[in-house]
């Protein structure tokens, strides 16, 4: 059966398309592109964007260990609320995502639960102890697109470079959380005025922008491909910008709760605005915006990380890092960076498709004939107002919850299939 999206402004980054036209969908490849075209079920796109499917390279999905926060089930379906058709799974899993076995254990998973594509990464340590390289040439042959020891950074700068020695001549991106742990240690929130005021341990930038350093030099050294993520310092944009200039493989990501939110989120000890990295100031959300509009910052991704609400519903210090963001993250994007008109709609769209695949080389991102009919149709003008009851996941730690934010998913397909609005 044949399928035709009617009436949308299509918007492909990859080859610049940006006009009003309708898309013809047939076993699951788009077969056309253009006006007036004709098919046997149609999807009304009228006032809408139909762009590919959103891509985001940093979730967590759980599986397997804490499936009481989420499965690779609910968290694909929480992708497809969001108008994300491909996601790239972290590895903290329990037991960790560090062997062929486990990545094969989530692509089984993923083949039988999961409503969209999930692309796993895997561990760069053994265990995430950050002494042991994992066989990173015998994860890429079962479908690993890159390495990570997300959640905490290696201490070790000497297995450090060996990481990315090993990485980088497997052709796998590393993807870096950077964090002194030393000076992190008991910290809760940003330091600075707030966290005095409240009287909550803090942890200072200088955690996350001395190891950013660090991992970035060794990356020069090793001639690695490192992807930094979630940034969430002004001083660490700038350190970003200074190694490209000079040539140095380094992307990195921003995350939409870092330019949404500062630290006055914390004021009322909502565990729901606790995360890691933490959220910082202003001035900090300035210089992500502005890493955003020079192209500093390469694609924009959620750092999905559910977490049930009895973990949440303690004293702020003894809560667990992490909210969820995939549900809300296209409507912070627009509410908080197009409609400001810090960037295009053409531009925000990039950083959630088809950026963020090319740093892992994945085959997704585009909207074009002979391609994967991945997409994303949305309204980008409708209201909606943040509600628990709207979650795919199976978790409900988002700091967004009640807020009105602009921009509305109506479908996503992946493969040709409508996988929102759920069928069940």
């Amino acid at each position: 059966m044949s399928m035709v999206i009617k009436g949308g402004r299509v918007v492909d980054p990859a080859s610049g398309r940006s006009e009003l036209a309708d898309v013809r969908i047939e076993n699951g490849v788009v077969t056309a592109i253009g006006p007036k075209l004709t098919g046997e079920e149609v999807i009304d796109a009228t006032g809408c964007v139909v762009c590919p499917g959103l891509v985001d390279i940093h979730v967590h999905f759980r599986e397997p260990g804490f499936e009481s926060k989420e499965t690779i089930r609910t968290g694909s379906r929480a992708a497809a609320i969001g108008g994300f058709t491909t996601v790239v799974t972290m590895a903290n899993t329990n037991p960790a995502i560090d062997n062929a076995g486990m990545v094969e254990f989530v692509n089984r998973r993923a083949r039988e639960t999961a409503c969209i594509k999930i692309r796993p990464a895997a561990c760069a340590t053994k265990g995430m102890q950050g002494k042991e390289l994992t066989e990173m040439a015998e994860l890429k042959e079962v479908g690993v697109v890159a390495v990570t020891d997300d959640g905490k950074d290696i201490p070790n700068s000497a297995v450090m470079r060996r990481v990315l020695e090993y990485a980088n001549m497997v052709g796998l991106p590393y993807l870096a959380h950077c964090e002194d742990h030393d000076l992190s240690k008991g910290g809760a929130m940003n330091e600075g005025r707030v966290s005095t005021v409240l009287g909550i341990p803090a942890i200072p930038k200088a955690a996350e922008e001395i190891a950013l350093d660090r991992n970035i030099r060794l990356a020069a050294i090793t001639g690695a491909h490192i992807h930094i993520q979630h940034v969430t310092t002004a001083e660490g944009i700038d350190t970003i910008r200074h190694f490209k200039a000079k040539g140095v493989r380094v992307t990195c990501e921003a995350s939409p709760h870092h330019f949404s939110l500062t630290d006055e989120a914390v004021r009322d000890f909502n565990a729901n605005a606790k995360m890691n990295p933490p959220l910082r100031e202003q001035g900090d959300i300035d210089g992500i915006i502005a890493g955003i509009q020079d192209g500093t910052v390469d694609c924009i991704a959620t750092d999905h990380a559910p977490h049930t609400p009895t973990e949440k519903e303690v004293e702020f210090a003894d809560a667990p890092f992490g909210i969820i963001g995939l549900e809300t993250s296209l409507a912070l994007t627009l509410t908080k960076l197009v409609q400001p008109g810090h960037i295009t709609l053409e531009r925000a769209i990039a950083l959630m498709t088809v950026e963020g695949s090319k740093l892992c080389n994945l085959d997704a991102g585009e909207l074009k004939v002979g391609g994967a009919a991945d997409i994303c149709v949305f309204n980008p003008d409708e209201e909606w107002t943040v509600r628990v009851e709207d979650f795919g996941s199976r978790s409900r730690n988002s700091p967004f919850l009640g807020e009105r934010l602009t921009g509305k998913v109506k479908y996503t397909l992946c493969e040709g299939k409508v996988v929102f609005p759920l069928s069940d």
